[in-house]
Order: C-alpha cells, then sequence, then structure tokens
C-alpha cells in the first residue's frame, strides 16, 4: 500500500498540499487535463521554485479573473466537479471536502449546508486546490493519507466577514476531535480549505507511520515566520507486505429490495459510496412468489456501520437490513507507470507474500488516452499490457 504523510510544519493551505504533491512527482500534465474539465474560466496556475530556511520548495498561486466568479453555493460546486470527465475516486474525495466544508461553514454562520455561499473557500482558487489535490494524489498513487497533528497561529485575520479570529471559526468546527497544538506564530496557519483537505482525506493523525520511504515534496506558503518554515511536507512510501499484515475487520450490510425503481440504485450507489462505504453492489436474485429483485450489499469499515444503514434506509425501500461481521485479507499494491503510444498509463500490480500475482491497466487512464486518440478501448488496454510486460522482462 502506498501511503502519504503529510507533515504540516508550517500549517496547510489548499496551494501548501498543490505545491507539495507537485515537489514529490506529482504529474503536472494530469493535473491541468483534469482542472481544464471543470470548464471553470478566469484562473491561471502559477509555480515557483522558492527557498525557506534553504530548503527548496514549490510555491502555487492560483491568480483569478475575481469579477467573473460568482459566489457559489455547494450544489453549484458539486455539479461542476461532477460534470467534469474525472476519475470516480478524484470525484468522491472532491465533493467530499466541499461537503465537509459546506458543513463548517454552516455550522459556524447558523445556516444548512445547502444555503451556504462558499465566498472565500467557494472561490476558483478552493476548487483549483481541492480538485488539484485529488488529481495529484492519483497521480501519485496513493492509496491512504495520514497527517501529522496540526500547528495553530494565534490573533485575528481579516475575511469576507470583516475581522475573525485565528484560527477562524470554520477551521475549529473542522478540526473537532483532531490534535492541535499552539505555536507562538500571530498568523493563520491551517486555512479552512487545507484543513477540509487533511480531515476528509487522511486516515489518521499523529506520528510517521511505519514504511518505505520513497518520495519527499516541499510546499511553500506565502508567509515567512522565524518560529518555523513556513512549509508542508509530503512524504511517500510503501508499506511492508499485505501478508505480514493482519486480517482486516469488515462488516457487510445487505437488503433484498423488489419494489425500488431501477434507475433508482445508481444514485443509491453513489451516495453510499461517498459517505464511506468499501464497495457496493448488486446481484439480481429471485424471491418468494416468483417476484425478481435486487440485493443490495455494502462493504464497510465498523465505524461507518451506523451511518450507512440510515442512508440504506433513506435512500431505498427496505424495511431491513443484514448485518454480517466478517475478517478480509488485501494483496499488497503498488502503482507502475508505463510509456505507450497513447500516453502514460499507470498499471496496479498485486502481490502476496512478495511475489506478483496480476496486473491491470488503470481502467480511468486507458478510457482517457482512447478518448484522446480516437482509438478503441481495447487496443489501447493491450498497448498497456504489453508495455507493463515488456518493462517487467527487462527488469528480470
Amino acid at each position: 500500500m502506498r501511503l502519504a504523510y503529510l507533515d504540516c510544519i508550517g500549517g496547510i493551505s489548499g496551494n501548501m498540499m498543490l505545491g507539495a504533491l507537485l515537489d514529490a512527482g506529482g504529474d503536472h500534465a494530469e493535473l491541468r487535463r483534469g482542472l481544464d474539465a471543470l470548464r471553470v474560466p478566469g484562473w491561471d496556475l502559477r509555480l515557483e521554485r522558492v527557498a525557506v530556511n534553504g530548503i527548496s520548495a514549490t510555491h502555487v498561486e492560483v491568480h483569478m479573473d475575481e469579477t467573473a466568479q460568482p459566489h457559489r453555493h455547494l450544489g453549484d460546486i458539486v455539479a461542476l466537479i461532477r460534470q467534469a470527465d474525472l476519475d470516480h475516486g478524484v470525484t468522491r474525495q472532491a465533493v467530499a471536502v466541499f461537503t465537509r466544508l459546506a458543513e463548517a461553514e454552516a455550522a459556524v454562520h447558523g445556516s444548512t449546508v445547502d444555503h451556504v455561499h462558499f465566498h472565500e473557500v467557494g472561490a476558483v482558487d478552493a476548487i483549483v486546490d481541492v480538485v488539484g489535490s485529488c488529481l495529484l494524489l492519483r497521480s501519485l498513487g496513493v492509496d491512504e493519507v495520514h497527517c501529522s497533528p496540526l500547528p495553530s497561529g494565534y490573533g485575528v485575520t481579516r475575511s469576507m466577514h470583516g475581522v475573525i479570529p485565528v484560527p477562524p471559526p470554520a477551521v475549529t468546527a473542522l478540526l473537532a476531535d483532531v490534535p492541535t497544538f499552539g505555536v507562538d506564530i500571530p498568523a493563520e496557519l491551517v486555512t479552512p480549505t487545507g484543513a477540509a483537505l487533511a480531515v476528509t482525506l487522511s486516515s489518521s493523525f499523529g506520528r510517521l507511520p511505519a514504511m518505505r520511504m520513497g518520495a519527499c515534496g516541499y510546499g511553500a506558503g506565502t508567509k515567512r515566520f522565524e518560529q518555523r518554515p513556513n512549509l508542508l511536507r509530503v512524504m511517500l512510501g510503501e508499506t511492508d507486505d499485505a501478508a505480514d499484515r493482519p486480517a482486516e475487520d469488515i462488516c457487510v450490510i445487505e437488503a433484498n429490495i423488489d419494489d425500488l425503481l431501477p434507475q433508482f440504485y445508481e444514485v443509491v450507489m453513489e451516495r453510499l459510496l461517498r459517505a464511506g462505504a468499501l464497495d457496493v453492489y448488486l446481484t439480481p436474485i429471485q424471491m418468494k412468489k416468483g417476484r425478481p429483485a435486487h440485493k443490495l450489499s455494502v462493504i464497510a469499515e465498523p465505524d461507518h456501520v451506523d451511518a450507512l444503514a440510515a442512508l440504506a434506509f433513506a435512500e431505498t425501500s427496505t424495511f431491513g437490513l443484514r448485518i454480517a461481521r466478517m475478517r478480509r485479507l488485501c494483496v499488497d499494491r503498488q502503482w507502475v507507470v508505463v510509456e505507450t503510444a497513447y500516453g502514460r498509463i499507470r498499471v496496479k500490480v498485486a502481490s502476496w507474500h512478495g511475489s506478483e500475482t496480476h496486473f491491470a491497466p488503470e481502467y480511468e487512464d486507458v478510457k482517457r488516452a482512447a478518448h484522446a486518440a480516437g482509438a478503441p478501448l481495447k487496443t489501447v488496454h493491450l498497448a498497456a499490457v504489453s508495455a507493463y510486460q515488456a518493462a517487467r522482462q527487462r527488469v528480470s
């Protein structure tokens, strides 16, 4: 499993996250393609190499025409993201981050998620920061994100609503139950966008997890402090082989449904996945009196069962759910990027006890390359298979 550790030395913001991921080897071309797919005009991405306390880092700025940008509600931003031709995992993560932001803003302003005007966090720079960070995590093949405790400055800062305390109220709401510590810096170190990215994408907050260290990247903030370097460090690495890890506890939630309109299942499955389900699938079955039906199955971590069960009751017509606790083993996975006549394509490689078991070209990469080249999907898929096999033979 490929891990990313967010070492929030000087805090975290959206542009620091972009800079650190690009500095760690994130694909800039893939980032631009994904952001262009949003079809949002009036912005430009500028990258600069800077030195912070002698450390080389990447500073990213989103320049935009603010007069051309409307205030946006959560629904507007979600529609922009979902209408773009993005990988499903990227879409799910980006929507989850903005939903978390909307929940925090609604709590602060005594409003509802649907009525919150995003102002700063809904501006184009935040859309670019959030979607761009999710795109870069995908391009780096990251399976799991972990984060350090977050530093907190003090004082006041200015927002669209006037002068507000540091940390901003939205950040305080986002960081509930997250380890934080105060530092003697009179400035905002964690922005709402940065907090939402950290909280939504991270599996844990604490020390660097055990991993074989790989690439490392630094994203620079705009301000400079005497007390500590204003940097976000992203450390990438691989965990030990899956066979050395204990089996995981999971739960399987199931329901037999024979009276739900078929077109509803798309939304049901999408919302369950967005709410944290590991997988959702349908199985055609035949119930009593010969009635055709579907068995809805949801694989979930135990902590997510209550929320997913409530969602299943709200979105389907079932009167009951079966919940079984199981153990699962997963093969170790890593990403290998191959060069083909249709561009770079990622290949997911599975191994068990250190031996490769199987591999598969990433479908979204194949689809995008086939679309760009006007080539048959199967042709691009075979090209990726051949390129990986050739690379493996050269190594052996």
